[in-house]
């Protein structure tokens, strides 16, 4: 680790040609993995990496340089390098640099990065059991445990050295069942910002598992999905996903700034049924896509994105607040080092609305029930999505009835927020990684149950009746 005799060295190396800001952003990261492959421990690791970056702006350029040497000479030079990238008279110089610890928002009674193999094999033995016992169709379990331990100093010509460390872990569990040469898979990934405690008391891991197991052999007994226009009730947890990827991201500075998004003018205006607000709070406690700091070291914040249907902000780091004119409001994230940071996502969610689960079907004479999202792809500059159905049934008559495979959601961003015309009252959280600019970050994906009042509805199944 340098210390802020050396950094303020290499940062003002940085800011010799011009650049109105740089920054040294220093991680060291401690991880561990085990996994059970049919209840057999598959592999247990431990890994530490260690590195930075060097981050210089000027204007609406930006330029950046990492190594996994972490010395003064090390990263003078890239200061050096980078600072070629421009060609002008210095506007800063940094004297002295403040130490700034961020205030840890998240419980840590048994912190996760101590807690040995042995028990949490054992508690993934918890969910092969359930697995193993379900039915005898399910041909192969995996469970898996995942833990990262990061510690990070940033020092900054905003005059202060940050201090962070954050601990995440997550639970996956995965059963495949076959039958009659179909094979059809059941996942869940439950993670938090939180010690082993967490996982014992908040979450049941056999309820997990046997929710895992029902949802692959359901859908090994299912016929094609049907394809049309149709009404689409989605089901709550995961399901946010399609607000994710269809909105989320057009929602973020990385795309709004340079207006390449479907939402860059957006601001003021109405872009969604009234009945829709939309969240993106990285202030949750224990939360896993929360931080204390983002990483340029400003606090985190509780955004309203959308509020009763109309654009109210955007989700923005300080660079590319730039280009808009607006501050950054603690969203600038990046998988590691090796990344050059961005405005993304942390738990983004749609806020819950007035009607319950049990209202939203009854109401529905007849279209699909998506009670679990898959993956998909979108492109932010116009919205348009699709989206496979891991679990799906038919609704008939205001009921939940056959199973169906195969479904895919297919529309834009614009159309599906003016088109929710029912919001439950079952706000519920599920958690992913999200990839994008500056790498893989941990996210929450969330909503209660929504009822999209047409949408189109790929399937195999020839048409609804």
């Amino acid at each position: 680790m340098i210390n802020k005799k050396q950094a303020i060295e290499v940062l003002n190396a940085g800011l010799a040609t011009g650049a109105d800001y740089a920054e040294i952003y220093v991680e060291d990261v401690f991880s561990t993995g085990v996994a059970l492959d049919n209840g057999k421990v598959e592999s247990a690791s431990k890994n530490r990496s260690y590195g930075a970056g060097v981050r210089l702006l000027k204007g609406y350029q930006s330029v950046y340089g990492y190594t996994s040497i972490v010395t003064k000479e090390s990263l003078l030079k890239i200061a050096q390098d980078l600072a070629n990238s421009f060609s002008g008279e210095r506007v800063l110089t940094i004297e002295k640099l403040k130490t700034k610890k961020a205030k840890n928002i998240h419980t840590h009674e048994i912190p996760l990065s101590t807690v040995p193999f042995e028990d949490k094999i054992n508690y993934l033995k918890r969910a092969d059991k359930v697995l193993s016992e379900y039915d005898p169709r399910i041909i192969r379990r995996q469970a898996a445990f995942s833990t990262s331990k990061k510690d990070i100093h940033i020092f900054s010509s905003k005059g202060y050295e940050y201090i962070d460390s954050k601990e995440r872990g997550r639970v996956a569990v995965m059963a495949l069942a076959f039958e009659d040469g179909k094979i059809e898979t059941g996942f869940n990934g439950p993670g938090a910002s939180a010690g082993f405690e967490w996982f014992l008391n908040e979450i049941n891991i056999e309820e997990i598992a046997k929710n895992t197991a029902k949802d692959a052999i359901t859908m090994l007994g299912a016929k094609e999905c049907p394809s049309g226009i149709m009404p689409v009730v989605i089901g709550n947890g995961f399901g946010g996903v399609i607000f994710h990827e269809a909105c989320g991201h057009s929602l973020e500075g990385t795309s709004v700034s340079k207006k390449l998004s479907v939402f860059s003018d957006s601001l003021g205006k109405q872009i969604a049924s009234p009945i829709v607000t939309a969240i993106d709070d990285g202030t949750i406690p224990n939360g896993w896509g929360s931080n204390n700091i983002d990483d340029e070291g400003n606090p985190t914040e509780k955004t309203v994105l959308i509020k009763d249907g109309v654009c109210t902000s955007f989700l923005l780091d300080d660079f590319t607040g730039r280009r808009i004119g607006m501050k950054g409001n603690g969203a600038c994230r990046r998988e590691s080092y090796k990344y050059e940071p961005t405005s993304r996502m942390s738990n983004t969610y749609i806020a819950p609305g007035n009607s319950t689960p049990e209202e939203i079907i009854a109401s529905t004479k007849l279209g699909l029930y998506a009670a679990s999202l898959g993956g998909g792809s979108v492109n932010p500059a116009t919205g348009e999505f699709n989206f496979a159905a891991n679990v799906a049934y038919i609704i008939r008559d205001g009921k939940i009835c056959e199973p169906v495979r195969g479904a895919t959601l297919i529309g834009s961003g614009k159309d599906i927020l003016f088109n929710i015309d029912m919001v439950g009252n079952d706000l519920k959280r599920a958690q992913g990684v999200c990839g994008s600019a500056s790498g893989g970050v941990p996210v929450d994906v969330g909503q209660p149950t929504i009822r999209v009042s047409q949408i189109a509805v790929g399937g195999n199944g020839g048409e609804l009746k």
